[in-house]
């Protein structure tokens, strides 16, 4: 697993996007490269059977093209983001105009990239099947905000194509390359990762509110506290969890007493057991 984050905004000239599907994730990840400057807004195409998600889109991003056809998205695109439901992948698959030298890369949740090229085996069965790259994505909904971890697992790309993946996704948060293998492990703690971590904050915040602070207030220390201990992790990679603890813990002071707590109520135990179960 490596970090490649290095850009080079002129090999995004001219190249067109379709991102099939606008529900939370083709939406996040739509928002995040139109936010970007690296791939421009009318360059990007967004296709979805429901309307109403479209022309949200199309409300924040005026330059952006939205289309219900899936064939009209996929035209003259270099790069098709699948971002659909798994139950549909297989038709969305058969259904698009596939053309040698495009990248196909998906965002589906559970479907690795030696299913999609099976079901592609299967349309070309009779026929050439085209020469494409594969790359199966997994960011989060922070996508939307430029904070995402995204994960990316590739195969026949060469180290050019990946670094022009990780590149193009860079502005949706932190990439890394991750072997397919891993990457359900990976996935459980970038990605479920997130609804645990906002379990801790909302869990923190009815804390607060119970000893007498006002919700607002008692979010905003708590969402700040979480920023802040993970900036002290980001921002030395020499320090570890349980160094920045021994700093706050002082002899007979409370913190230390809270810990304790966690650990008599199986805190760890529970953290680690939750993250197993998402595999």
């Amino acid at each position: 697993m490596s970090y490649l984050c290095k850009h080079n905004t002129k090999q995004y000239k001219d190249m067109k996007i379709a991102i099939i599907g606008a529900g939370n994730m083709g939406s996040a990840i739509t928002r995040g490269l139109a936010r970007s400057k690296q791939v421009q807004p009318e360059d990007i195409t967004v296709s979805n059977p429901s309307q109403g998600k479209l022309d949200a889109l199309q409300a924040d991003i005026p330059d952006l093209t939205t289309t219900p056809s899936n064939i009209k998205a996929a035209g003259d695109a270099d790069i098709i983001i699948l971002a659909v439901k798994p139950w549909v992948l297989d038709d969305v698959l058969m259904e698009l105009p596939w053309r040698d030298g495009q990248m196909l890369a998906s965002v589906v949740a559970g479907r690795s990239i030696h299913s999609i090229v099976s079901i592609l085996s299967v349309k070309y069965e009779r026929t050439q099947m085209p020469d494409l790259t594969y790359f199966r994505i997994v960011p989060n909904t922070a996508a939307a905000i430029g904070q995402s971890m995204t994960l990316i697992s590739s195969m026949a790309a060469n180290p050019k194509q990946q670094q022009l993946m990780l590149d193009l996704l860079n502005p949706l948060g932190p990439t890394m390359l991750v072997p397919e293998d891993k990457l359900p492990a990976a996935t459980a703690l970038a990605s479920c990762g997130t609804a645990y971590a906002m379990r801790y904050i909302q869990a923190a915040t009815q804390a607060g509110i119970e000893l007498g602070l006002t919700p607002q207030d008692a979010l905003q220390m708590v969402t700040q506290c979480v920023m802040g201990a993970a900036a002290l992790l980001q921002d030395n990679p020499d320090t570890h969890p349980a160094t920045e603890i021994e700093k706050v813990c002082t002899p007979g002071g409370y913190t230390i007493r809270g810990i304790n707590e966690l650990e008599h109520a199986g805190f760890a135990s529970a953290i680690i057991r939750a993250i197993k179960a998402s595999v």
